[in-house]
């Protein structure tokens, strides 16, 4: 078994949607980025590359590239879960943890997990997704940001 560590995080600015996980949140504001910044899905993906020492999201797939402007981030996890694959893996678990201290998230967490855990090909009982509110600490204390912490398990076949 492969352990990896992600982390992300993104700016909030006005006139773009917030997602995470996969899912839209109503927002004023939303993430800065290329994709569509969803930062729970980039840690999650960041972890799998950590757990394979495969390197991190913006190496394979590079902000430079105009094929990954406003892409959803559970395809490119999904491309990161193939990767997985290749390598002769599977995802066996998800722990994550999204930092914000608006909006509340708490009635979206299931959806979360839901959509996380059908990108990844697992149960849905084997994907956790919290919330935090940093209490007015940080950037995403203050209301500047969002991010995510995401651990993940790689079993390797054979």
């Amino acid at each position: 078994m492969l352990l990896g560590l992600g982390f992300d995080q993104h700016p909030l600015v006005p006139g773009r949607r917030l997602v995470l996980g996969g899912v839209e949140i109503p927002a004023a504001r939303g993430l800065a980025g290329h994709s569509d910044a969803d930062v729970l899905t980039h840690a999650v993906a960041e972890a799998l590359l950590g757990a394979l020492a495969l390197g991190d999201l913006g190496q394979h797939f590079p902000d430079s590239d105009p094929r990954y402007r406003d892409v959803s981030s559970l395809a490119l996890l999904g491309r990161v879960v193939e990767m997985v694959q290749r390598r002769g893996g599977r995802v066996g678990n998800v722990d994550a943890t999204v930092l914000a201290e608006a909006p509340r998230l708490a009635g979206s967490l299931d959806e979360m997990r839901k959509r996380l855990a059908g990108t990844l090909g697992l149960p849905v009982e084997r994907v956790s997704v919290k919330a935090k509110h940093p209490e007015g600490v940080g950037a995403a204390g203050r209301g500047e940001g969002i991010a995510a912490l995401a651990i993940a398990t790689v079993l390797l076949e054979g």
